[in-house]
């Protein structure tokens, strides 16, 4: 008879992984010296170091296939310190979607030394920030079952012992989640909220301006939604623990793609069925959807329905800032054959005036700086 498997130690200069490896790993360091980024950048010098000095490769926050955190310099006198044992939570977002995916990552070990630690510590996304604390950031940790302290370094700091976890969460191959991150979110993210809402719930974004994505036409949208009786939700408006009631109770969920359906896929089950209606291109909203597919187990629907992209005219590349132009004929139809509404009378294409109309009360048209995507390029096509 053969040996039980063993798990493939995983290289931590490789990216973290959902089949294991130093994603699942934790090790405890003596003396650690957590280092702060200096600048405001996507790959920052930053993160911790050994009491000798040399890095900590595993403290490192990940992206799909490179660290955004590098060894930062060894600094020279450490003024600053903490006692006892505490946690390494890593990078501290401030951004609603990344806090949830990126700053959550090392949370799955809590029920391993939560009753060793005298806090968690991160260090700052944007040093401007500095060590200001959110109060929907503490309400996630609280209801990830922890009202431990949370310590954001700002200047280099002397732990006297660190325990870091291996990132078990985030963007890339990572999104799908380390079996153990899983069982930490299934066994203790909000399990003592109460179910309370409407069985159909559209989870909108039409309240947030276009400086933050949405989607040109989504008001029409939600008239017809609501005519099929769907409740419409604007998550910024509520605690997390109102959404979390929201997103248990309803059976049926359509969402524009965005953060709000990372804090569905923590609570989400099997049972419900969840349409995502894309607002952009990028490639984002594949990860957003390999979310909820690998923590829900039931894979979205995704749905294509746009007419057009708006993008930063300063910037005109898909991204979170970009937009989507609804086409509510596809987008109906799609739903109507998927059992989400009953039938497409009123889901038609918006005409030219009513589409110039939308704009004009967007101020769109050259004002606000966003300018229509060109159609994607297949690869081999010319120029």
């Amino acid at each position: 008879m053969l040996p039980p498997s063993q798990p493939e130690i995983i290289d931590p200069a490789l990216q973290p992984l959902p089949s294991g490896g130093w994603s699942e790993n934790m090790q405890i360091l003596a003396d650690a010296c957590v280092v702060p980024p200096k600048i405001s950048a996507l790959v920052q010098p930053a993160g911790v170091l050994y009491s000798d000095g040399s890095y900590c490769p595993e403290a490192a926050l990940w992206r799909k296939f490179r660290p955004i955190t590098i060894a930062p310099e060894r600094p020279g006198k450490v003024r600053r310190s903490l006692q006892g044992r505490w946690l390494w939570g890593g990078v501290l977002w401030a951004h609603f979607g990344h806090f949830l995916v990126e700053s959550s990552s090392r949370l799955w070990a809590l029920s391993r030394v939560e009753d060793d630690i005298r806090g968690i510590l991160f260090i700052p996304k944007r040093p401007k920030v500095g060590d200001v604390v959110r109060g929907y950031q503490r309400e996630y940790l609280s209801l990830f079952g922890s009202d431990l302290p949370i310590h954001v370094a700002t200047r280099p700091t002397q732990v006297e012992e660190l325990v870091v976890p291996g990132q078990g969460f985030g963007l890339g191959k990572i999104t799908r989640g380390t079996g153990k991150f899983r069982q930490a979110v299934h066994s203790r993210f909000a399990c003592d909220v109460v179910a309370e809402g409407a069985e159909k719930l559209y989870i909108s974004r039409s309240k947030l301006g276009l400086g933050k994505g949405g989607l040109l036409g989504e008001e029409r949208l939600e008239t017809l939604l609501e005519a099929e009786g769907y409740e419409i939700f604007h998550p910024q408006e509520h605690s997390l623990t109102v959404q979390v009631a929201r997103y248990k109770a309803a059976r049926k969920v359509i969402a524009a793609d965005g953060s709000a359906l990372h804090l569905f896929a923590m609570v989400g089950r099997a049972d419900q069925e969840v349409a995502m209606i894309l607002r952009r291109s990028s490639g984002a909203n594949n990860l957003l959807a390999q979310h909820v597919e690998s923590f829900c187990e039931r894979a979205p629907v995704v749905i294509g329905g746009l007419r057009a992209e708006w993008v930063p005219q300063a910037k005109q590349k898909s991204s979170r800032l970009s937009f989507g132009e609804l086409d509510h004929q596809v987008i109906g139809d799609t739903l109507a054959r998927l059992g989400f509404i009953s039938q497409t009378t009123g889901w038609t294409t918006l005409t030219e005036a009513e589409r110039n109309q939308i704009l004009q009360d967007k101020g769109l048209g050259g004002q606000a700086g966003f300018v229509e995507a060109k159609p994607r390029k297949k690869r081999g096509e010319a120029a």
